[in-house]
């Protein structure tokens, strides 16, 4: 209706400009781009039923209430006026009515609650769902709803099943035909629902005769890791486990052998919901291609294979020093998390970095000029022009700020539409498996993890391996991420006072001094372990 519709644009804006809000801000908030928000808030645009919902939870506030008009949503919001709750159907009436009955609530037209299923992030009730998925709109829906659950709560029979409509009541609750029936004050004759935030306001507890909703595994997990691909990943260690008898050695043989369909299985569950659909056999750029079958594409990943040559001078004319090796846990799993691009790379000329693309980049390198610290490009050791990744030029970019050295030349990009969280849901699916399994002592889970997300590094390219996709582009992306993760922590050691010896690979860096107030050791991915400790030098 027009009018509904109309009076829903003033209350929407009443409500922005009591939090102080942009269109930005609510198009972030409702997981739409600001583009749409205007043309809605402008009327180019209907707000649709879905949009209701969406802004309900948002601001906090019942369907009846949002639609109420714009002076009673804005007095609910700010806590002056008390908000229209619908009676539950769940009420049994006595044959006489309570003394002091409640006024029944107004009766327009009242859309069915939306069911209550855990959100597929963060493993809590969401009212809400992104494409046919209960999900939380924003991360810090997610935070609000795993607090909530920590908080004790008291609750009185008014408030009772009337805030939070459960799913049967969502399926099964009829039109209303005529008025209801007040609600009676006995706790006893209620079917109790979870109690909300509200409810712990209330003075006088009552106890709950209905069981809370069975609570999803991994609640809490931190990160918001979603329990449904956590279980899915448990869930098949644990059957192949069965499988084999529970014979340790030929259930891992079996689930090394099935690491890359099983993590590409996973992959597809994490983009569910997600805000962009990525392509998975884009056409691939003449520079990403292989010149032979065991050749190489002109792709430079800045390897870092360096020694701190005045150092090791100093060992050889017999100084002494003795030397911790520190091994970074999972180089590859965290390096999931960069910027990605999402379509086909497509040539840009202009030569300056957009930070919302990623691709790859041909740049003229800046001279590097700190002999205790490795150059950030890596063991290069020809001059000139090269392609890198998006991972290596926002790291060389990242060197330019920080004044160690001049901003790269970008003469040409090859860049798409990017996103830093296209794997970030199966990355911390695994990051979560992996730390509950380390915990627990159980290698069999830690080395499935493992394979998994290492297989899926190496075999996206151009690999027989994986079938599912071709990204050469996303395999060079991330690899060189983990050697930039590992310059970072080189130069962290420095900033903190550490000599840094060597650093090879994606996961090995070699320091002198007391490594443990630059570190905190263990086998999280923000930690490190001493794998070995060597002198260096001495008498000749």
């Amino acid at each position: 209706m027009p009018g509904i519709e109309d009076d829903l644009r003033v209350t929407v804006a009443a409500l922005m400009a009591n939090r102080g809000e942009r269109q930005t801000d609510l198009a972030v908030g409702l997981g739409q781009a600001q583009a749409q928000i205007s043309r809605k808030l402008t009327g180019r645009a209907h707000w649709s039923l879905e949009d209701v919902d969406l802004l309900a939870a948002h601001y906090r506030l019942h369907t009846l209430d949002l639609l109420a008009g714009p002076t009673h949503a804005l007095g609910v919001a700010r806590g002056d006026l008390p908000a229209l709750k619908p009676v539950s159907p769940w009420t049994t009436t006595p044959a006489a009515p309570a003394p002091a009955p409640e006024p029944a609530p107004p009766e327009p037209a009242q859309a069915p609650p939306v069911p209550v299923e855990p959100c597929v992030l963060c493993g809590q009730p969401a009212p809400d769902e992104v494409d046919g998925f209960p999900q939380h709109l924003t991360a810090e829906d997610c935070a609000a709803a795993i607090a909530a659950t920590r908080r004790p709560t008291v609750h009185t029979p008014q408030d009772t099943a009337l805030d939070r409509p459960s799913t049967l009541t969502a399926r099964e609750q009829p039109a209303p035909t005529a008025p209801p029936t007040p609600a009676p004050a006995p706790a006893d004759t209620t079917l109790d629902d979870e109690p909300t935030d509200t409810d712990q306001q209330q003075s006088a507890p009552a106890p709950a005769p209905a069981s809370p909703p069975p609570p999803p595994s991994h609640r809490g997990t931190p990160h918001y890791a979603s329990g449904t691909l956590i279980e899915q990943i448990t869930d098949r260690v644990r059957d192949v486990l069965a499988e084999h008898g529970g014979d340790l050695e030929t259930a891992q043989a079996a689930l090394l052998k099935t690491a890359i369909p099983d993590v590409m299985t996973l992959m597809r569950a994490s983009r569910v919901g997600g805000r962009y659909e990525h392509s998975e056999f884009p056409p691939t750029a003449e520079i990403l291609r292989k010149k032979s079958q065991k050749g190489a594409d002109e792709i430079w990943e800045g390897r870092p294979k360096w020694r701190n040559t005045p150092l090791l001078k100093a060992a050889r004319q017999g100084e002494r020093f003795e030397v911790t090796a520190l091994d970074m846990n999972a180089a590859y799993l965290s390096a999931l998390k960069c910027h990605l691009p999402i379509g086909q790379l497509r040539e840009d000329t202009t030569g300056v970095h957009d930070p919302k693309k990623a691709g790859v980049h041909l740049i003229t390198p800046p001279a590097w000029d700190h002999p205790d610290l490795p150059n950030p490009l890596g063991n290069r050791m020809e001059p000139g022009e090269l392609w890198v990744t998006e991972s290596t030029l926002r790291l060389l970019l990242d060197c330019a700020r920080k004044d160690l050295s001049d901003a790269p030349v970008i003469h040409r990009s090859l860049v798409s539409g990017a996103s830093e969280a296209l794997l970030e849901k199966l990355r911390r699916a695994l990051t979560e498996t992996r730390k509950t399994a380390l915990a627990e002592g159980d290698e069999l889970t830690v080395a499935y993890v493992k394979a998994m997300y290492s297989k899926f590094v190496s075999t996206i390219g151009e690999s027989s391996a994986n079938r599912e996709i071709r990204r050469p582009d996303w395999m060079h992306l991330i690899r060189a991420k983990a050697f930039a993760n590992l310059w970072m922590k080189a130069h962290k050691a420095r900033t903190a006072g550490l000599k840094v010896v060597e650093i090879s690979g994606t996961d090995e860096l070699h320091v002198i001094g007391d490594w443990r107030t630059a570190f905190t050791e263990g086998r999280d991915l923000n930690q490190v372990k001493q794998k070995d400790v060597y002198t260096l030098g001495g008498e000749r």
